[in-house]
């Protein structure tokens, strides 16, 4: 075991939410604390993929990519790929779209709070944790799409609501209006 370090990976599928939301945690970071770490494009409205990042590629294990290719997770024509995340990356954009799903999350949770419903834990980033009971999930279920993370107690379940990229501020109010009728 001597002279064995572990190695550290990230699942960056929500990074762009997670880089909003700390002003420690920051790309060159993970990229000085990581062996590997992937910057996710589809949450943050690309089309497919995620981006493999190896910052010190004397340590890529090996034959990594004929691993990937033969698990089907290397796409042939991989640049169609890399123009997605090109474009995130112009100007801020990825970082922006972070920030916007933050910012909606915010208004989400001041609804959710204003309207009642407990908080299961005081969420920082673009997902909100709430306990409604039995009968308000039953009924935002037919309202908006949500996760199930589990049972509270016999009358109340954990829920998880997210924003995102593409999430709207009058998406935020239809659901807070429709929350003032329950």
């Amino acid at each position: 075991m001597s002279g064995e370090r572990l190695q550290l990976y990230v699942d960056g599928a929500r990074l762009a939410y997670g880089l909003a939301a700390s002003a420690d945690v920051t790309l060159p970071l993970l990229a000085e604390l990581c062996d590997a770490f992937y910057i996710g494009g589809t949450k943050c409205g690309a089309l497919a993929g995620e981006a493999l990042v190896i910052p010190r590629p004397e340590r890529v294990p090996a034959h990594l990519v004929n691993r990937i290719k033969q698990h089907g997770a290397l796409v042939a024509k991989g640049r169609l790929l890399g123009v997605q995340f090109d474009a995130l990356f112009t100007d801020g954009l990825y970082l922006r779209l972070g920030e916007h799903a933050l910012a909606m999350a915010a208004t989400l949770h001041d609804a959710l709070v204003d309207n009642g419903l407990q908080l299961f834990i005081d969420s920082p980033t673009n997902q909100q944790f709430v306990v409604p009971d039995n009968a308000q999930r039953d009924q935002l279920a037919k309202m908006v799409r949500f996760s199930v993370w589990g049972k509270y107690d016999d009358t109340h379940t954990v829920i998880r609501l997210a924003t995102s990229w593409a999430t709207t501020a009058e998406d935020v109010a239809a659901l807070d209006a429709e929350l003032r009728r329950l």
